[in-house]
């Protein structure tokens, strides 16, 4: 109950989502760390137990010599203070144990810091890119790249239908990875500060632009699991899932061919004709995912940060400089270059649907090849 009225703030501002949907996320692993599927997540709850001990075992000897000198040594029972002024012996003790804790706990540590970073001998490379507010990956070694984005109906957010099982936590396209594999991640960002986070890998990475960071796992069983970005991003930051999908070998070589075969009927597609129809169609649901959170379903935009496409300049005027700034964006101002994200057929699409609709109806067609000779 209290998760479910955690999600349903979240829609209440950028502030509130970024808030709640921690409170929601720590509420599903209680009072404790969970250990996770990575050795790195498993190596870090295994320490915090050991530590945990270790300092419960001081507080009981600690507290329990207190209560025990309060209760027995009290001037109630006629106690007399003893007379002394230092002990060699006891402070040598009390320097030498405290220090063989520290070390004994130190030690363990620093291997889980070394063994965090070391992200040498991988045996996949994954590009993260966050923008907002989706990711973007690339596997550097098989050529396939798509993005990612949320797949919560709109329809869930604003309490027009009961939330799902996996609300707010639900992607259009998972990261997938095999099992026993080591996976590197190369994390970077487009706009501003990400943090690329999944609890159970046991890792949190700051997607930074201009810099690259580093983290690698290993998923030791098969499994779907998810995270959010984690790091206060903007206005749809609440609403910036990421889920990661751990396949047997068999299964992750299957995938991977599929996005190529995918990634080939794009390219193929992008060569013939399409109608306006098709183009409507599609552009609808890809402006849906990767232009709707700022200019709104309507075209109406955020008066003061975001402009409106309806009746707008842009959708009404020349149809080169409307395909300019949907591919390359505008300096200045938080409109994101869309040619490295998406496929020619989508941004074909995409342009065609903001200049006919919400009244523009320009009757403009762009087709797949004149975006894929504008690059």
């Amino acid at each position: 109950m209290l998760v479910s009225k955690t999600r349903r703030a979240l829609t209440a501002g950028a502030g509130a989502a970024a808030l709640l949907s921690a409170a929601t996320a720590s509420a599903d692993y209680g009072l404790n760390l969970t250990r996770g599927v990575t050795p790195i997540s498993q190596g870090a709850y295994d320490m915090h137990m050991l530590i945990l001990w270790v300092c419960v075992a001081i507080g009981v000897v600690v507290f329990g010599a207190m209560f025990i000198s309060i209760i027995n040594h009290r001037k109630s029972k006629g106690a007399k203070p003893a007379q002394f002024h230092e002990s060699t012996a006891v402070e040598i003790v009390w320097t030498i144990v405290p220090f063989v804790i520290l070390v004994s706990m130190a030690i363990p540590a620093t291997r889980a810091l070394v063994a965090m970073e070391d992200t040498s001998n991988s045996d996949i490379s994954i590009k993260v890119t966050g923008y907002q507010w989706k990711w973007g990956y690339d596997y550097m070694d098989e050529g396939v790249s798509f993005i990612s984005t949320l797949a919560t109906p709109k329809e869930q957010i604003y309490n027009q239908q009961d939330k799902g099982e996996h609300y707010l936590l639900e992607v259009d396209n998972p990261i997938v990875v095999p099992v026993n594999k080591k996976v590197r991640l190369l994390i970077t960002s487009n706009d501003v500060i990400h943090a690329w986070w999944v609890p159970k890998l046991g890792m949190k990475k700051d997607a930074i632009p201009g810099f690259i960071n580093e983290m690698w796992f290993r998923i030791d069983r098969e499994g779907t699991y998810r995270g959010q970005c984690a790091e206060l991003c903007g206005k749809d930051h609440g609403f910036m899932p990421i889920v990661v999908e751990a396949k047997n070998e068999a299964d992750y070589r299957q995938w991977i061919a599929d996005q190529k075969g995918a990634k080939a009927a794009d390219a193929a597609a992008a060569d013939r004709d399409w109608s306006m129809a098709e183009l409507m169609e599609r552009g609808e649901k890809k402006y849906a995912t990767s232009c709707a959170a700022c200019h709104q379903a309507g075209g109406t935009g955020v008066p003061g940060a975001f402009p409106a496409l309806k009746g707008s300049a842009i959708a009404t005027g020349p149809v080169a400089q409307h395909l300019d700034i949907v591919m390359h964006g505008k300096a200045g101002t938080a409109m994101a270059a869309f040619a490295g994200q998406l496929s020619d057929v989508d941004l074909a699409a995409i342009v065609t649907y903001e200049r006919n609709a919400w009244g523009n109806n320009t009757g403009d067609l762009v087709q797949p090849s004149e975006v894929k000779a504008a690059r």
